[in-house]
C-alpha cells in the first residue's frame, strides 16, 4: 500500500482533470492511500471561484486522512530554519509538507521546482 502526501501543485492539476495525474490519483483516493494537511486544502480553498469548486474540494477533503497534529506546524518551522528552506524560496506551507512527508514516511508528490530541487529530484 502506498502512502502519498499530495502537494497543492498536484491537487490543482488533478482538479483541472490533467491526464498526467487524474487516473493515478483517483485510484489512490479510492484505496485510501492519499494523506493531506489541513493547510493544503485551506490553500486550495483560497482559489475557489464557483460553488461547484467549493463542493468538490470540500468533498475530497472529507475523504482524506488528515495528518495535522499539535505542534506539527511549529516543528516544521524549526525544520525549515535548520534546513535553511527560506533561503531556497521554500515557504512555510511547503516546509510543513516536506517535514510531514519525512515524519510520516510518505511519498511527496509535487510539481514545485523548489521542492523538487531540495529533494534532489530532477524535473
Amino acid at each position: 500500500m502506498r502512502k502519498v502526501l499530495v502537494d497543492i501543485s498536484v491537487w490543482i492539476q488533478f482538479l483541472k482533470g490533467s491526464n498526467q495525474f487524474f487516473s493515478s490519483m483517483l485510484k489512490l483516493i479510492e484505496n485510501g492511500e492519499i494523506y493531506t494537511l489541513e493547510l493544503i486544502f485551506a490553500e486550495l480553498l483560497q482559489g475557489v471561484i464557483t460553488n461547484r469548486e467549493l463542493k468538490l474540494i470540500t468533498d475530497f477533503y472529507a475523504q482524506m486522512r488528515v495528518l495535522d497534529q499539535p505542534g506539527l506546524i511549529f516543528e516544521s518551522g524549526d525544520f525549515s530554519r535548520k534546513e535553511g528552506l527560506i533561503n531556497t524560496g521554500i515557504g512555510l506551507i511547503d516546509a510543513v509538507s516536506i517535514n510531514s512527508a519525512n515524519q510520516f514516511g510518505l511519498e511527496l508528490w509535487t510539481l514545485d521546482r523548489k521542492i523538487l530541487g531540495y529533494l534532489g529530484v530532477q524535473k
